[in-house]
């Protein structure tokens, strides 16, 4: 019996031709996922040694849906039009065999035993980011724009976020998810979001050697990958080169503390980089912020799995409208109306004739680290 070198390799051909300005731009028509040809959500390609997946949702920048995404997207995320125009019909049933379907598959990618690699060749976020990072190999390029933006929409970091920002240096995971940044390639690869970083011209071959391989050894996919690998480091204006002010500011308690800290660092070195900050997260919907940050800090302490049977209670609760209409709106509208019993429901138990998110964990035990 034939061995498979690689489960799938996830990826898409176009580069990215332009970056997205905000998260709420997803998917320009919420009626797509009405008129995708299911056949073709997702394209296969078959090698005597290994399959390649393609998502294949161009015109919606490859978003998630519960039927998969090819374009200038790896995956923008979940298809937040479709998701927004079942909660206004008050269909909160489609959504929750959304969120059931997207987060038990970002559970199989990130427990499979055969090794995979996904190839992030232009927007990776959300969802994209969920169904990725979970995998053995994640190669970043010069296209590659991840990000955690939900935030911006009132929502918060979700398809494993909880999991994959806490771990990563420092606070860096509360800065990401608190203001919704975007990460370069280089960065990604820097703060180990990524395994490998590749220029976007020599995909091809990268993709033409990975077909050739005879066996799933990680080490000789490992090595594969390492001949059409860069090192590279962040430049200058990276993030990553201010993470003792990121550290300061973001291992604060609280979303109050946070900003207090940021408007005292920029009085003292007037720096524009904590000017643009404190405007990220004053922009931001003030619930979310205090829910994504509990989120964050939740989850440097819980395996995959649990953040993801977490994230499940607290995507139903955030849509439930029971707390707040607050999704893609803000509402209450500043932190100070914001009260503990508000943020405490998103982490509440689901009602008893709510069943949660149910994951395969006897048959694949999910990994505690990146």
């Amino acid at each position: 019996m034939h061995s498979f070198k690689s489960a799938a390799l996830i990826r898409h051909r176009l580069g990215i031709s332009r970056i997205i300005s905000g998260y709420r731009s997803l998917s320009s028509n919420p009626n797509n996922a009405l008129t995708d040809d299911a056949d073709n959500i997702v394209l296969v390609e078959g090698k005597a040694w290994s399959r390649t997946a393609i998502l294949n949702r161009p015109t919606a920048l490859n978003a998630l849906n519960t039927a998969m995404g090819n374009g200038r997207a790896f995956c923008a995320g979940g298809d937040i039009a479709c998701l927004y125009h079942f909660i206004n019909e008050g269909n909160i049933e489609a959504c929750k065999d959304f969120f059931r379907t997207a987060y038990r598959f970002m559970y199989l990618v990130g427990t499979y035993l055969k090794p995979h690699v996904a190839i992030l060749d232009g927007i990776t976020m959300g969802g994209g980011a969920g169904i990725s990072i979970p995998g053995t190999f994640k190669v970043a390029t010069n296209k590659t724009v991840f990000a955690t933006p939900e935030i911006l929409i009132g929502f918060h970091p979700d398809a494993g976020a909880s999991f994959h920002l806490s771990h990563l240096p420092g606070y860096l995971g509360e800065y990401l998810a608190l203001t919704g940044d975007k990460l370069n390639g280089v960065e990604l690869i820097s703060c180990g979001l990524a395994t490998h970083y590749s220029l976007s011209p020599r995909l091809p071959l990268l993709e033409e050697q990975l077909g050739k391989l005879e066996m799933d050894d990680p080490s000789v996919i490992e090595t594969s990958l390492g001949q059409y690998s860069d090192v590279v480091y962040p430049d200058s204006s990276s993030v990553l080169r201010r993470i003792e002010t990121i550290d300061k500011c973001f291992s604060h308690d609280t979303v109050e503390e946070i900003i207090d800290s940021l408007e005292s660092e920029a009085a003292k070195t007037h720096d524009d980089w904590c000017t643009s900050t404190l405007k990220k997260l004053k922009s931001a919907s003030p619930l979310s912020l205090k829910v994504s940050l509990r989120s964050i800090r939740e989850g440097r302490f819980q395996t995959f799995d649990q953040c993801l049977v977490r994230e499940y209670q607290m995507s139903l609760q955030g849509i439930s409208k029971q707390i707040t209409n607050d999704f893609c709106e803000w509402n209450p509208p500043s932190l100070e109306h914001v009260t503990k019993d508000m943020v405490d429901q998103y982490f509440s138990p689901l009602s008893a004739c709510e069943p949660g998110l149910e994951l395969p964990t006897k048959q694949r035990e999910a990994f505690t680290s990146l």
